[in-house]
C-alpha cells in the first residue's frame, strides 16, 4: 500500500540556492522533452519516447553545462512526466500537457531514490544537495520510493515521501442500509447527512475577502519589479496559503470522521467543472471545493476498507420525496423547504436530497462501486 508523508524542510542559504538550481533544470528538461515531443510528432509524425530522450540528455547537458549541478535522476524523471501527461491526454481524454512556468504558485522537483531519512538525527539527506534539517513528525515504515521537494509562493520548503508498506489492501467490509450514510455537499451546509445532521460550511475564502482586496489593491500600487512589490506578493500569497491550509485541514476531519463511522459513504456524482460556469456561484463552489473533498474520501475509504457508492448525476435527488417517491418539478434553489402534496410529509430540501442519495446508491441499477 502506497501512502505519502510530508515534511517541513529547513534549508540553509546554500541549500535554497541549490534547491532553486535544481527546480529550475528539471523545468527546463521538462519544457525541452515536451518541446520535442510535440515538433517530432508535428514534423514526423511520430513520437520520441522517454528512454530515447533520456539518451539525448547529456548531450543537452554538453550545450548547458549548468545542467550538470542538478542531480541526473531528477532530470530523467521530468521525461518520465512528460510521457505520463501524454498518456493521460490520450487515454482519459485529460488537458494537452502544458509547458511549465516558474510564475507557477508551487515550485517542486523529484528524487526518484538515493535519499536519506533520519528520524534520530531529524535531517533528510538528499543527491547532490546535503544534510537538510526537517521536521519529522511522524515516524513510517517500508520501501521509499519517490520524493517531492516543493517550494511554496511564501518561501516555505517541503518534501513529500512515497512510502511502499509492502503491505495489501484491506478487503472490503460488508455494508447495509444500517451502516451507510448518504452524503449531499452543498454551499449554504459543506455537507448534510442522511441521519439529519448538516455540517456547516465554513466558508475560509469569503471570511478572507475583505483583507484580500485590501492587500490586493497595495499590490496593485507598487512598481513592477520594485522590493516593495515582491514584500505585497508575498503577503497576499500568505492569505491564500492560510485559506487552503484551513480547507484542507477542516476537509481531512471531516473526512476522517466519516470514513470511521460509517461502512459505506454514498454521494451524487458532480460534474463541478460545469457547475462554476454560473458566475453566481462560481466563487462559493470553490470555495466549498467538494471535489478535493470527495478524493480525500476515496483513498481513505481504500486504507480503512470502507466503500464510495455514487449515483449518477441526474439522478432527482431533490425533488423526489423520500416517502412516498412523489416527484415535484416545482423546487428551484431558493426552496429550502417544501410539503408532499401526496403524503404530507415535510421535508428540508438537502436532508431529503441525502436520503435519497442513500436510497438511490443502495439500489442494484444504480450501484456504482468505487
Amino acid at each position: 500500500m502506497l501512502k505519502a508523508y510530508k515534511f517541513r524542510l529547513y534549508p540553509t542559504t546554500e541549500q535554497k540556492t541549490m534547491i532553486a538550481k535544481h527546480i529550475g533544470s528539471c523545468r527546463f528538461v521538462f519544457n525541452w522533452a515536451l518541446e520535442l515531443k510535440i515538433k517530432s510528432y508535428q514534423e514526423e509524425g511520430k513520437s520520441f519516447s522517454r528512454y530515447d530522450i533520456n539518451k539525448m540528455i547529456p548531450e543537452l547537458k554538453k550545450e548547458h553545462e549548468w545542467l550538470k549541478e542538478s542531480n541526473s535522476q531528477s532530470l530523467q524523471a521530468m521525461t518520465k512526466n512528460v510521457e505520463n501527461a501524454f498518456t493521460k491526454f490520450f487515454r482519459e481524454k485529460a488537458g494537452f500537457p502544458n509547458f511549465k512556468s516558474k510564475k507557477n504558485q508551487v515550485q517542486s522537483f523529484e528524487i526518484p531514490q538515493h535519499y536519506i531519512v533520519d528520524f534520530d538525527k531529524n535531517i533528510i539527506k538528499l543527491p547532490k544537495i546535503g544534510e537538510i534539517k526537517a521536521v519529522l513528525h511522524r515516524n513510517f515504515e517500508g520501501k521509499l520510493k519517490t520524493a517531492t521537494v516543493s517550494r511554496t509562493s511564501t518561501g516555505k520548503y517541503f518534501i513529500s515521501i512515497l512510502v511502499d508498506d509492502e503491505k495489501d489492501l484491506p478487503e472490503k467490509q460488508t455494508f447495509t442500509g444500517n451502516n451507510t450514510v448518504g452524503v449531499d455537499v452543498g454551499i449554504k451546509d459543506f455537507a448534510v447527512l442522511s441521519n439529519g445532521e448538516k455540517i456547516d460550511n465554513p466558508k475560509y475564502l469569503k471570511n478572507s475577502l475583505q483583507r484580500l482586496k485590501v492587500v490586493q489593491k497595495q499590490l496593485s500600487k507598487k512598481v513592477k519589479g520594485s522590493n516593495n512589490r515582491k514584500k505585497a506578493i508575498k503577503r497576499l500569497a500568505k492569505i491564500h496559503e492560510k485559506v487552503t491550509n484551513q480547507r484542507t485541514d477542516f476537509q481531512h476531519k471531516v473526512s476522517s470522521r466519516l470514513i470511521s463511522e460509517n461502512q459505506a459513504i454514498a454521494f451524487e456524482t458532480l460534474k463541478v467543472e460545469n457547475m462554476v460556469k454560473n458566475h453566481c456561484l462560481a466563487q462559493a463552489i470553490s470555495d466549498a471545493s467538494w471535489s478535493s473533498f470527495i478524493t480525500k474520501m476515496e483513498y481513505k475509504a481504500e486504507w480503512y476498507g470502507k466503500t464510495i457508492l455514487r449515483i449518477g448525476q441526474f439522478e432527482p435527488s431533490t425533488k423526489l420525496c423520500n416517502v412516498c417517491g412523489y416527484h415535484n418539478k416545482d423546487i428551484t434553489l431558493k426552496i429550502r423547504e417544501w410539503v408532499c402534496p401526496e403524503c404530507k410529509t415535510e421535508h428540508d430540501r438537502d436532508i431529503n436530497a441525502a436520503i435519497n442519495i442513500k436510497k438511490f446508491a443502495l439500489q442494484d441499477q444504480n450501484l456504482i462501486v468505487i
